[in-house]
């Protein structure tokens, strides 16, 4: 019997790439996974690039992993990649104590994390989502102008 194949765990148009055991709070991470999210994958290195957290370097490296097998191992275009997913988990947490007074003891927590980078071909001809800014400022426009109409429709009834 050959042995099958096992199947994809991303989509057909997907790349993913994983680091275990990163030495940093998942809190931490995540904040750091947060500002990549949806974002093209020129942007997202730029951000990494030249933001000021420690741990913004292995991310960046793993984003270029991503990217690297969305080229090479799925024929993927980079020019039209997203991030599309940017998840951190936990890993184990190695436990220390430090010697305090009075022959106590403090616990030191070290924990560790990993990261899942997906990233996604998207289409062409699918326009970006209008921005919420011009919808908020529409609705304000509208709420100004809700009393002259309540003005103008007592007029006319009068």
């Amino acid at each position: 019997m050959a042995k099958q194949k096992n199947p994809r765990r991303v989509g057909d148009k997907e790349a993913r790439a994983k680091l275990r055991m990163i030495r940093i709070s998942p809190i931490k991470l995540n904040l750091v996974a947060q500002l990549i999210r949806g974002k093209k994958v020129e942007t997202a290195l730029a951000d990494l690039e030249f933001s000021h957290k420690r741990i913004s370097g292995e991310v960046k490296k793993v984003l270029e992993s991503a990217i690297a097998n969305a080229e090479n191992n799925h024929g993927l275009d980079i020019d039209s990649l997203i991030v599309s997913e940017a998840y951190v988990g936990k890993n184990f947490v190695m436990k220390r104590f430090r010697a305090r007074a009075r022959g106590r003891g403090a616990r030191i927590l070290k924990p560790f994390s990993e990261l899942t980078i997906v990233v996604r071909e998207q289409d062409e001809d699918v326009a970006p989502a209008p921005e919420k800014t011009e919808k908020k400022s529409e609705k304000k426009a509208e709420k100004k102008d809700a009393p002259k109409k309540a003005e103008k429709k007592k007029e006319k009834a009068a």
